[in-house]
């Protein structure tokens, strides 16, 4: 059967779905199947989707909605899993606002269970189902580099520890030095804000993990292998520097630190930023990447708000603190000088 579908979920943007789907009953659950839902509720948080414009809509109760399977694992938000088996009438949860869906197992009181929906069915096209991973770009084992470029890391403590904005900001700041920045998202869950903000700072190219085919990295794997995909292909667009932002923390379910302990990308590394919210967090992973022999060459986010956290990263841990908000220009200068080495 055909459904019009109401709202078109952003984590679907690569397979470029109308707003009229063919519906089937669902014979196997795979990562990344595009389903089809209607809203059950209405919430005052978490009430919003992203569509695959980036633009973000409210959802009302009764509206049909196209999204994909998938998993979360964040502290301030949802944990979500996709069920064994799924059967038309099932309930599910919409666990993000990319509109990655899953089977919820846990919240954040802040926000309150996430809203609820009636499983539809699958999208198929020509009777198969549609998957976000078709004709996605493909990952890779092996980092062959015929020409080396710098490779710039911001990773953090947590979610919302400032590291897409650190991305945004020395992406900016290159950019108006005549750089060619490209940008990649290699962690985390699927939404397109992240990778449309480094692009509105100046990015040349930005992709992330949704554009192979990974609603999410939690529990995936394959991170290092999604980084290698996402290096060769913006290679492509010869860039003088390739920005990598890891979402999540390094000690989440989503792969940052496997990211880290492969020998292949350790070797490419040129600069690694590093994120915390405060300054235990700033001390905890400097120690992390110290334990795993990866040097860190700068702390950020909001644990250099002012001047207590940036007194404590220059004197006890010895490294240089930089906020992306008031002393963007120096961020920039500082990440110039391992681009131009």
């Amino acid at each position: 059967m055909r459904v019009r579908v109401d709202k078109v979920a952003s984590v679907t943007v690569n397979v470029r779905l109308g707003n009229s789907v063919s519906v089937d009953d669902i014979k196997n659950v795979k990562m990344g199947n595009v389903c089809i839902v209607r809203a059950l509720e209405e919430k005052r948080v978490y009430d919003k989707l992203e569509l695959t414009t980036g633009r973000m809509a409210k959802i009302s109760k009764g509206d049909v909605i196209a999204g994909a399977l998938g998993e979360r694992r964040a502290i301030q938000g949802f944990a979500g899993v996709m069920p064994e088996s799924l059967n038309r009438g099932d309930i599910l949860n919409i666990l993000n606002i990319g509109g990655v869906l899953g089977k919820a197992i846990s919240y954040n009181k802040e926000y309150g269970p996430p809203l609820r929906v009636e499983l539809l069915g699958t999208a198929v096209k020509d009777g198969k189902p549609i998957n976000i991973g078709d004709n996605a770009l493909g990952i890779s084992h092996h980092l062959e580099l015929e020409k080396r470029v710098p490779v710039v890391v911001v990773s953090g403590t947590s979610m919302n520890s400032g590291k897409t904005e650190v991305v945004a900001k020395v992406t900016q700041e290159l950019t108006w030095k005549s750089f060619r920045v490209c940008t990649a998202k290699v962690s985390g869950i699927a939404a397109l804000k992240d990778v449309l903000h480094m692009a509105d700072h100046g990015a040349v190219k930005a992709v992330s993990f949704l554009d192979f085919g990974y609603p999410s990295t939690a529990f995936s794997g394959d991170v290092p292998l999604i980084a290698k995909g996402a290096i060769l292909e913006l290679l492509r667009f010869n860039p003088d520097v390739i920005i990598i932002e890891l979402g999540d923390g390094v000690l989440g379910d989503y792969g940052v630190l496997e990211f880290f302990k492969d020998r292949e990308i350790a070797r490419v590394i040129t600069c690694n930023v590093v994120c915390a919210l405060d300054p235990v967090g700033a001390w905890g992973i400097v120690k992390i990447m110290e334990s795993n022999g990866i040097p860190v060459h700068l702390v950020s986010g909001p644990v250099t708000d002012n001047i207590v956290g940036i007194d404590y990263i220059n004197r006890s841990l010895k490294l240089v603190g930089l906020n992306a908000f008031s002393q963007k220009e120096e961020l920039g200068d500082f990440i110039e000088k391992f681009v131009k080495k």
